[in-house]
């Protein structure tokens, strides 16, 4: 994250932020893997296509996160959204120096608290965001002699990582440490200044020891086109890192694009090059200014870079609707003020190889007929979720013609158990693993009419999303 502009290669003048796979078988299918309650997905035929972010990302080994804000984490459709959508986190401010040290050594952990107790209860990765960065840090930092910093940066990272330890998945331990432009040079920063260029091995290596299980990351912005200059000086610091062993995992790409920034067309070269050294690479704050199909190109294009190198482990867009965006006059994310899917969100998801069923309440599979033509069709979505189980719910429609009755499959993935059931009349095959549901009574549905029952599962463990078989009806 940038604070302020620096060249015509940012996307454009930055303000301080405020503070602020799952698969479902819908006919005969795969099993899938279930990221957040309200995801849903569908299966026609016996191909699988994910119908959420976090789920479709995961059929590819990735996760799908997003920038959150701990003050609307009240708000009913910003959550509804984040815990349908996505299943890793990164908080916007709230983990940032100024938030969690105000004052020196004296520690607020309740806003960021907020944020990873979510998380955690949705089962969602967490990035650290961020330990040691020139901007939006405390005034007292900016006082501090060599030694004096040293130590209060050494006492800082502790402090937070410790916090966090075994909690977060990787952590932007050093951010935007390079200056724009053509020169390569290490930023100005009060670190700089009075610690000199190891400031940052020395930030990395307290970390190694303060959490030696977190991934240790370098996170900056400019650093997309390979042929950049502050590109190549990233790249090189990492070189000479990984030669040296110096502790570092990852390397972030913030990915602010816009028009006279757009995404270059050797993104995949840089990603690709820095994986190359041995280290992974993430795409940690996306956003495209734009709208429509330019929009939605370019995000096409960031997640099939991601998808083409095998160390991209995960992409975060920052920010879950365009309203709340530090640039919101952009309208750079995938959900607009409303929190409707835009046709960038519709390409990312095309990209991972997932589908929307084009709603947005749910999706259709297929069924099998039965006498006069009789159909039906399945969807399911999850629609709670705790720290050991999760509620689904499975709707049936009936097709063209009336029917007077219906049966489905649903397999859940060993060492799961359905644990209760409501709306229908289950029985069981002999593995436990396999539930028949059919209507409690009357089972009749008007043509186009639909039913639906639902089920708790405990997990085990194991939150892959249950497999529905075919629809049957007479």
């Amino acid at each position: 994250m940038i604070d302020t502009p620096h060249t015509t290669e940012r996307p454009g003048p930055r303000r301080r932020r405020p503070r602020s796979g799952l698969r479902t078988a819908l006919v005969l299918g795969a099993s899938v893997a279930l990221a957040a309650a309200g995801t849903l997905t569908a299966l026609t035929g016996t191909a699988s296509a994910a119908s959420t972010l976090a789920a479709a990302a995961a059929e590819k080994g990735r996760y799908f996160g997003t920038a959150v804000a701990a003050n609307r984490l009240g708000e009913s459709a910003y959550v509804t959204t984040l815990n349908r959508e996505f299943d890793s986190v990164t908080a916007e401010n709230e983990m940032k120096w100024d938030a969690l040290e105000p004052s020196r050594n004296s520690f607020t952990f309740t806003n960021a608290d907020r944020i990873v107790n979510h998380a955690q209860s949705r089962g969602m990765k967490i990035r650290g965001h961020t330990l040691v960065w020139h901007s939006q840090l405390p005034s007292w930092v900016g006082n501090l002699s060599g030694n004096d910093l040293r130590s209060a940066m050494t006492n800082h990272i502790n402090r937070v990582m410790g916090q966090y330890k075994g909690k977060i998945h990787s952590w932007d331990v050093v951010n935007e440490a390079f200056e724009d432009g053509s020169s390569g040079a290490r930023r100005n920063s009060v670190f700089q200044q009075r610690l000199g260029n190891g400031y940052i091995e020395e930030a990395f290596r307290i970390a190694r020891a303060a959490d030696p299980n977190a991934k240790l990351c370098y996170n900056d912005y400019n650093t997309d086109n390979w042929s950049h200059a502050k590109t190549q000086a990233v790249y090189n610091m990492v070189k000479d890192f990984k030669a040296r062993g110096v502790p570092i995992d990852c390397v972030g790409f913030q990915a602010h694009f816009n028009s006279g920034n757009p995404v270059p067309n050797n993104y995949h070269t840089t990603l690709q090059n820095f994986a190359d050294l041995g280290v992974d690479v993430q795409i940690t704050e996306l956003d495209i200014a734009g709208s429509g199909s330019s929009q939605a190109e370019q995000y096409r294009g960031v997640v099939q870079a991601c998808l083409a190198v095998s160390r991209c482990t995960g992409i975060t867009v920052w920010g879950v609707t365009d309203k709340y965006s530090w640039r919101s006059s952009d309208t750079p994310l995938l959900f607009d003020g409303n929190y409707n899917k835009k046709p960038a969100y519709d390409a990312v998801l095309a990209a991972l190889g997932g589908s929307s069923g084009g709603t947005t309440g749910g999706t259709t599979g297929g069924g099998t007929g039965g006498s006069g033509g009789a159909s039906c069709t399945v969807t399911y979505e999850e629609t709670d979720r705790w720290g050991d189980r999760f509620n689904g719910r499975v709707t049936v429609k009936a097709g063209s013609s009336a029917i007077g009755t219906w049966s489905v499959t649903v397999t859940v993935a060993s060492p799961q158990r359905i644990s209760a059931t409501w709306n229908g009349t289950p029985s069981w095959d002999s593995s436990g693993t396999v539930m028949t549901m059919r209507p409690n009574g009357n089972g009749t549905l008007s043509a186009g009419s639909s039913t639906s029952f639902g089920f708790t599962v405990m997990a085990n463990g194991n939150w892959t999303a249950p497999r529905l078989g075919a629809c049957t009806a007479s």
